[in-house]
């Protein structure tokens, strides 16, 4: 069994948040990922169970995750996008979004697209306990949910192997390329015993 210890650094802007795991780095992303955000984005693979679609170029990709990189130079973040580096190369594994919503509902959604390279290896699962620890931990949130196709098995394992609880099926809600899909709902609450390792 291994246990995943993660370390948050934070600045006062929160332009420098890091979590590190044992593997991993989540770090905001910025301008410099374009390139491979955009490679990402263009896999099929990933795209199979995504609505987002393949991009037609990188300027698509710009305008996408301009966006995401204004939020996260926000002096209160409410919509983290991570970029996952392996720790013992550096390399762009793939991202991490964790949105924030109403501040009284203490609740966040998360959603994460691996590059397939680095499939089956733990790594989205370990992301994911990270991205809950510090939900919990430094965010003080009560409520942690996500969703994912039906047919998407790798990625809902990953949210039952952190610990999140499928609550419902939500009826054709994802225009995927092969048609309106279903959507499993999981979440996990603050109380909820956390999979850590």
């Amino acid at each position: 069994m291994r246990f995943y210890f993660y370390k948050v650094f934070i600045n006062f802007k929160m332009t420098g948040i890091k979590i590190v795991t044992e593997r991993i780095q989540l770090r905001l992303i910025d301008v410099s990922d374009l390139e491979s955000i955009h490679k990402l984005h263009s896999l099929p693979e990933t795209d199979k169970y995504n609505a987002l679609g393949i991009p037609k170029n990188s300027e698509v990709t710009k305008s996408i995750i301009e966006p995401w990189i204004l939020e996260n130079q926000l002096n209160e973040i409410i919509n983290y996008t991570f970029a996952i580096d392996n720790k013992s190369n550096g390399k762009f594994m793939g991202l991490f979004g964790l949105k924030l919503g109403n501040k009284k509902y203490k609740r966040a959604e998360v959603w994460f697209k691996i590059h397939s390279e680095s499939w089956n290896q733990g790594y989205a699962t370990e992301a994911l306990k990270a991205i809950i620890n510090f939900g919990f931990e430094t965010l003080k949130l009560h409520r942690i949910e996500a969703g994912c196709a039906v047919d998407n098995i790798g990625s809902f394992k990953v949210l039952e192997k952190a610990g999140m609880i499928r609550e419902g099926r939500l009826r054709q809600v994802l225009p995927l390329k092969s048609g309106w899909s279903d959507n499993f709902e999981y979440s996990i609450l603050e109380t909820d015993e956390r999979k850590n390792n």
